[in-house]
């Protein structure tokens, strides 16, 4: 890099040094005060042919010690991180923070190691040397430093690393946004990507408050101009799907594999359609191509076509779900989100439903579960290394707090079993307030179950080893996500009386799964992704809603799936605007079975 970016912070700096080094200067010879000052000189005017000259006269004022060996320490720094001799550079500032760390100037060496930094691709010591700056002045080429490195990073476990360990770090978050849309191909990044934009925005604006009052989606729009919505069922209805399609990426065949889900998604939704055109209900499919860019959601709100739309599903992202969601509390129409987990999307959002149960309800659902298992309420808590596996975990954490349950170990575990079990220790805390990590070896106790959240699919069999070699026999309740259905063996589900949660079951021995494959293979030449399945039972579901309630659903009794030929668990709405169907399974006679 040129250093253009925070070229002219360097200049600054070098111009403040100079006055503040006046008193100094009377300490050297007249000499060394010519050497001195016509180095300074040369590294402030750029004159990259005598950068070599210039550090060797600093090198003697820093072989003194004097009063001014710090400011000649600082630019011989700047002279060979203008040479792009970065390592040079590293150990000269790192040599001025050492021999002076009561430096005035501090702020300014601190801007120039973290520059060094990134320029090496050490993106922690940068943002820790930023953390060290106390001079608001520097903020705004921070920004433009940062902004410019995090930009460039495409390793995404890399980043989402910086990410976790620098959470408060906005420029990191947004690089991390743009990453993920980019490249992302789960839905657990999709997830944290939402929860990135929803507390920084996206790259290039500001964060904004997430609820919008109705007048901001169509200003120009009137009670008087409104579509008539009289929520009767009618002959057919208009469902806008809002997925982030990438067209011209798949037009120009760079069809990315981070966008397949929303294909497979898509795909399953328009099987459901046929579905529901056999039991003589019409679904216009209208497909929009929306990434995550909310003036494209607002102006497709706000077309004429677009009032004629009954229910929108998407968008994905949390800017544009914004704008479709106060859109349909203004207009009166569903909106579905079907991937998401955090009911922030539906917190008073009375128009906005989640096909998925959020992790909140998972929680609550697994407690069900462990108070069926035994009436010992003593409980230990793992957690793999994602947040989204430290936040169910703590979800976890507080309905078991509210049950009275006394939690003997809550812990991030992670590495090899041997690893796992070595991280336990049982101490335990009270259940009436926030699990603390033990710092000393405890003697096993008996247990009433364990917890287990993990986003990793390699974790969970080496849990279960890790509990085997603590000999902990209680029984485990843990994410599906935690195991690789095809590599782990069935002795891995036998090892323990083990519990899954899984929101994405299918038993694939049911007649409706196993025709929906069937025509899936036929049509698409490939098996169905879970995504498909998904993309059919929602479609499904709330076709059949909107051909018994019309547009309007008038009451909770009857939001919830009456047939079974749903090819996950179901929907049900009777409690709130999330999916209450939590599938907890166990492995039972070779297979998985639901226990719930």
């Amino acid at each position: 890099m040129n250093g253009r970016l925070y070229w002219f912070k360097l200049v600054l700096i070098g111009l403040v040094c100079a006055m503040n080094g006046q008193r100094a200067m009377a300490q050297l010879s007249t000499d060394a005060q010519r050497k001195y000052k016509a180095a300074v000189q040369i590294i402030q005017s750029g004159q990259t042919t005598g950068y070599e000259r210039a550090k060797f006269d600093l090198n003697a004022i820093i072989q003194r010690d004097g009063s001014l060996a710090p400011f000649a320490h600082y630019y011989y720094a700047v002279a060979a991180f203008r040479q792009r001799n970065f390592n040079q550079a590293r150990l000269m500032i790192k040599q001025l923070m050492t021999r002076y760390p009561d430096w005035r100037k501090m702020d300014d060496a601190n801007y120039l190691f973290a520059a060094i930094s990134m320029e090496m691709g050490q993106y922690e010591d940068a943002i820790e040397a930023s953390q060290q700056i106390k001079n608001p002045s520097f903020r705004a080429d921070i920004n433009k430093l940062e902004q410019a490195f995090f930009g460039r990073i495409n390793d995404l476990n890399r980043l989402k690393k910086i990410n976790k360990d620098y959470p408060d770090n906005r420029n990191v978050g947004l690089a991390l946004i743009e990453l993920i849309q980019r490249t992302a191909t789960d839905k657990d990044d999709l997830e944290l990507s939402d929860r990135l934009t929803n507390r920084f925005g996206v790259p290039g604006t500001i964060a904004q408050p997430a609820n919008v009052p109705p007048t901001e989606t169509n200003p120009s729009r009137t009670a008087g101009n409104q579509p008539i919505r009289s929520g009767q069922s009618k002959g057919y209805y208009n469902v806008a799907v809002m997925f982030p399609f990438r067209l011209d990426d798949a037009a120009s065949g760079k069809r990315q594999r981070s966008s397949q889900y929303v294909y497979d998604l898509y795909d399953g939704i328009k099987m459901a359609k046929a579905k529901l055109q056999e039991e003589g209900i019409n679904i216009n499919l209208f497909a929009y191509d929306v990434d995550n860019d909310a003036n494209k959601a607002l102006e497709l709100v706000n077309s004429p076509a677009f009032a004629q739309t009954d229910l929108i599903i998407g968008p994905l992202y949390v800017e544009p779900n914004r704008i479709a969601s106060a859109y349909a509390n203004q207009s009166n129409i569903l909106l579905l989100n079907p991937i998401a987990t955090s009911n922030d999307l539906v917190t008073n959002q009375p128009m906005s439903y989640m096909a998925q149960p959020s992790m909140n309800q998972q929680a609550h659902k697994a407690a069900e579960q462990a108070r069926s298992l035994n009436g010992l309420r003593r409980a230990a808590i793992y957690f793999g290394t994602s947040r989204k596996d430290s936040l169910q975990a703590l979800a976890y954490w507080n309905e078991l707090k509210q049950l009275n349950y006394q939690i003997v170990d809550f812990k991030k575990v992670s590495g090899s079993a041997q690893a796992m079990a070595d991280a336990m220790q049982f101490t335990g805390t009270s259940a009436t307030s926030r699990p603390a990590t033990p710092t000393s070896a405890a003697t096993p106790v008996t247990l009433g179950h364990v917890f287990f959240a993990s986003s990793n699919d390699e974790d969970g069999a080496k849990l279960i080893d890790a509990l085997v070699k603590r000999k902990v026999n209680a029984p485990v309740i843990a994410t599906a996500s935690a195991f690789d259905f095809y590599r782990n063996s069935s002795s891995t589900f036998t090892k323990k009386d083990l519990y899954l949660i899984y929101p994405d079951f299918i038993d694939q021995t049911r007649e409706p799964v196993v025709e929906f494959q069937e025509e899936y293979l036929s049509k698409r030449n490939t098996i169905p992704s879970v995504f498909a399945s998904e993309g059919y039972d929602m479609m499904l579901f709330f076709g059949r809603q909107l051909a018994k309630n019309g547009t309007q659903l008038r009451g909770r009794g009857a939001l919830r799936s009456d047939t079974d030929d749903y090819l996950l668990s179901g929907f049900d709405y009777t409690q709130a605007n999330e999916n209450q169907i939590v599938p907890i399974v166990k492995f039972e006679s070779g297979r998985f079975v639901k226990v719930n």
